[in-house]
């Protein structure tokens, strides 16, 4: 049975520049079993209603601006797999959810930048679930308590956002080496605490529980793929942190396994 996972994707930069987390997600292939599709939820698809991506290869879309020419080269055509876009559509469904199958939306970074360090051969079929900011943290667990039979089909749920994500308060040119502020420290230290203690009502209330939830999340979009994979991995699931770093001063790049 397939693990599900929360990914910090950080700054497309990921893929030029040596870090701790581009090497924690150039090696974390190695640590699972070889899936047989990965659905990945990312913070940069927001829609109104649960969308899955369906193409029989998927573009790869560069979605940002300003960055170095050879970041806009790279390319992840992975396979589709729009049958099983079907079934997750379905799955949706019958949880009482809303879906709609996208034929013709390629892969934004938030999924390709991590599988291309991951699984650079791009074989693995990939499809893309969106997310809807407006809906909130319960959502999203329910979202992903409806793909929990997924795991048993050796499909890997993973969600793709970032730990701490207040792009305002980015330090230009500091490194993994740069300490980050106390209210991101403080805040990733208690979302850890809940994560690892299966704290679940503590997490979906974390704008009002965490300590400067707001300053390091001032939208929800990026921590919603946790609340994903969290549903996806079933009551009782057991967490691991496999990685932690911070990037430009005040970006935690956190990564967690449900099992």
């Amino acid at each position: 049975m397939q693990p599900t996972l929360y990914l910090s994707h950080g700054s497309p930069m990921l893929l030029l520049q040596d870090s701790p987390a581009r090497r924690f997600l150039a090696d974390l292939a190695g640590a699972l079993a070889r899936p047989a599709a990965i659905v990945v939820v990312s913070a940069h698809w927001e829609t109104a209603v649960p969308s899955v991506s369906a193409n029989a290869v998927n573009a790869t879309i560069h979605d940002f601006s300003g960055f170095p020419a050879p970041l806009y080269d790279l390319r992840y055509p992975a396979p589709g797999a729009p049958d099983l876009a079907e079934r997750i559509a379905d799955l949706i469904g019958a949880a009482g959810l809303r879906a709609h199958v996208a034929a013709g939306r390629g892969l934004d970074h938030g999924a390709w930048v991590p599988l291309l360090l991951a699984w650079p051969d791009h074989a693995i079929p990939v499809l893309q679930l969106s997310v809807q900011s407006a809906l909130g943290p319960g959502h999203h667990l329910q979202l992903g308590q409806a793909l929990r039979a997924l795991r048993r089909e050796n499909v890997l749920v993973l969600g793709s956002g970032s730990f701490t994500h207040n792009l305002g308060a980015l330090q230009r040119g500091a490194g993994p080496e740069t300490a980050p502020p106390d209210w991101v420290r403080d805040f990733a230290d208690w979302m850890d605490a809940a994560i690892l203690g299966g704290r679940t009502c503590d997490l979906l209330s974390y704008r009002r529980l965490a300590p400067h939830a707001a300053a390091n999340h001032p939208t929800d979009e990026h921590l919603l793929p946790l609340f994903v994979a969290l549903g996806a991995a079933g009551p009782g699931a057991t967490a691991t942190r496999l990685h932690q770093s911070t990037d430009l001063g005040v970006l935690r790049m956190d990564s967690y396994r449900f099992d």
